[in-house]
């Protein structure tokens, strides 16, 4: 096939070779010699050489399609093969679109690459016929300026590639967060998604400086290879022509370098230059296998590293927060540890922070003093992302089917057997049920409050994530449908739960409770805290007498899951308003203590009910006033 390709393409050669050669000699021996049909008889010939290289390009597409082909049944095989083994959901796009562009661009870089060589091997060869001292003004520059692109072609293609990978990360990145803007700002994550979309923004910027400053090595190879030539042609034309060149042969040597060797090599530059690097990217995306890494352009992707043995599963230390510069501390100069398997609650009046406190453990806020550790990796870090998820009061239940609502969480495959466990655990079975099973569609306006509730739930519970933060992400269950999920939660293996309570009774079934008080916080058991907190006493119902410590003892940051901490008095800095002493609806102008949601996927890929309080109710459930 090669062989063919090159043999049909010497006719373009010999169609290259006249176009100067044959105008030299039709000035020359014909019109500048007063012989007119010699002149037409050579001008003729040029232009059957052009219909002879048309017909051999036709037979030269048909040999590239013989070359290229190949490779596409190459790409197909593995694709396939590799969608089938190991049901790869990418392999309809890389099937249909990317190893087509595969295909035509390599086409399209055979057919730059061999056009380029045939004509300069013309056009050069027509030069040493017409005059041997031609061929030293055209060939050292055009030498030149094809070293240099050669020189510039692998850097360049890869900053070319950085550029293209950037700019498609920021239009993936905008078409997930245009259509999610009102996800964004309900999770209060504006400056989250701004700063990511600026790092996209600079990332492609700094990409595109670099590959202009490298494309001026490009202008500056064609301008050495295509344009010096016809320059240094016409300032040293008295000189050849003093040494023997006839005016034929320096026509023909302009229209050599003009019509044949300038668009040859503009044609190479702009087409292997860019083609090229296209070319790069789709080959490393069709041949990528799925599970792994994809590495960046230049470099090693980098694995991810287990997190240390040993490591609490949530750790907060001297973290302090504030909604503003100048605003009060909402969190001030707070530590503490829940280990792996634990259950915290987390109780306190409305608008006191612990909504805040979920959003910092979630990753949606970023403390302005002290760090939030997940697993043992920061918070803020994509190492964390999968190991914890938060489900807030206003459950994102979305269009689609049950199952697909329920396993939106997992990268993997998950099974039916897995599903109806999960749900039967949180109490999700007879909503199931009722809808039609797993494969029925869901209308999140046609579900209570309650049953949206149960499948956020369920489908945190399915998730890998081992930290589960359940943000009064039981308010509109009755009671006992309530200690049913929360006990599933706290039951899975390997599984850290941590509730925002809105029940006094969700908080004795924890192991230890997080009293928030403005200023001063407590940790403890339900028993201790009934001794060494007022607030507690008073949320809990127990107004019993109390020991209560000076405030010289008072300790702000005194909190570890061994034991309360004595900080003193305290008082409720709103009074409790609900007949189970938390209210947990945010108080007016608290920013960002409203619910939050973390689905370790990106921001705008959920549906937001229209209606979540629309006082239905499951079997089973309560609407929580």
């Amino acid at each position: 096939m090669v062989l063919r390709l090159a043999l049909w393409s010497v006719l373009e050669t010999g169609q290259t070779f006249l176009t100067g050669y044959a105008l030299a000699r039709a000035l020359d021996d014909g019109f500048l010699a007063g012989r007119e049909a010699v002149g037409l008889g050579w001008l003729g010939a040029a232009g059957i050489g052009v219909v002879v290289a048309a017909y051999g390009t036709g037979r030269v597409y048909r040999a590239v399609a013989d070359l290229v082909e190949p490779l596409r049944d190459t790409l197909v095989r593995q694709v396939v093969g590799r969608g089938l083994r190991d049901a790869d959901g990418a392999s309809v796009s890389r099937l249909t679109q990317q190893v087509e562009i595969a295909r035509d661009t390599f086409a399209g870089l055979v057919l730059v690459s061999r056009s380029f060589v045939f004509t300069a091997a013309g056009a050069l060869i027509g030069l040493f016929s017409l005059a041997p001292l031609l061929l030293l003004v055209v060939a050292p520059p055009l030498v030149a300026g094809v070293a240099l692109f050669v020189v510039s072609l692998r850097p360049l293609a890869r900053r070319q590639e950085r550029f293209l990978v950037a700019d498609e990360g920021i239009a993936a990145q905008l078409g997930v967060v245009s259509p999610g803007l009102r996800d964004v700002a309900a999770a209060g994550a504006e400056q989250d998604v701004a700063e990511e979309l600026d790092r996209g923004v600079a990332a492609e910027y700094a990409a595109a400086g670099a590959l202009a400053r490298w494309g001026v090595l490009r202008t500056a190879a064609l301008a050495t290879g295509g344009q010096l030539p016809l320059v240094l042609l016409l300032v040293t034309a008295p000189w050849l022509l003093d040494r023997g060149v006839t005016p034929g042969a320096l026509v023909g040597a302009i229209a050599y370098v003009t019509q044949a060797l300038l668009p040859a090599l503009h044609n190479l530059i702009h087409g292997l230059g860019t083609s090229g690097s296209r070319l790069a990217i789709v080959l490393r995306r069709v041949t990528w296998t799925p599970g792994a890494a994809e590495p960046e352009p230049g470099e090693q992707a980098a694995q991810e590293a287990p997190a240390p043995d040993g490591e609490p599963a949530l750790q907060l230390s001297s973290v302090t927060f504030a909604y503003g510069p100048l605003a009060e501390p909402v969190v001030r100069d707070l530590s503490l540890t829940v280990p792996r398997g634990g259950h915290l609650a987390v109780v306190g009046p409305s608008g006191i922070g612990k909504s805040t406190l979920a959003g910092l453990v979630a990753g949606l806020f970023e403390p302005g003093e002290g760090v939030v550790r997940v697993g043992g990796r920061s918070v803020r870090g994509h190492e964390a992302v999968g190991r914890r998820v938060l489900i807030p009061q206003e459950a994102y239940v979305f269009s689609g089917t049950v199952r697909e609502n329920l396993e939106y969480l997992r990268v993997d495959a998950v099974g039916d057997a897995e599903l109806l466990a999960a749900a039967r655990a949180v109490g999700l079975s007879g909503v199931i049920e009722r809808l039609g099973g797993l494969g029925a569609a869901v209308e999140p306006a046609a579900l209570s409050a309650g049953e949206r509730q149960l499948i956020a739930l369920t489908r945190a519970y399915v998730s890998s994530a081992p930290l589960a933060l359940l943000d009064e992400a039981t308010c509109h269950l009755d009671p006992v449908a309530e200690a049913r999920a929360e006990r599933a939660f706290a039951a899975r293996p390997g599984g850290t739960l941590v509730v925002i309570a809105h029940r006094i009774s969700s908080a004795r079934r924890a192991d230890r409770i997080l009293v928030m008080d403005g200023t001063y916080t407590l940790c403890g058991s339900h028993e201790e805290l009934l001794e060494s907190s007022p607030l507690y006493r008073e949320l809990s119902g127990n107004w019993g007498p109390v020991n209560e410590t000076s405030p010289s003892e008072m300790s702000p940051n005194g909190i570890s899951p061994d034991g309360p901490s004595r900080n003193g008095a305290s008082h409720p800095a709103l009074h409790a308003r609900d007949a189970y002493g938390v209210d947990p609806v945010a108080g007016p102008g608290l920013a960002g203590d409203g619910g939050h949601v973390v689905a370790h996927r990106p921001v705008g890929q959920m549906q937001t009910v229209r209606d979540l309080g629309d006082g239905r109710a499951a079997g089973g459930e309560r609407e929580h006033q």
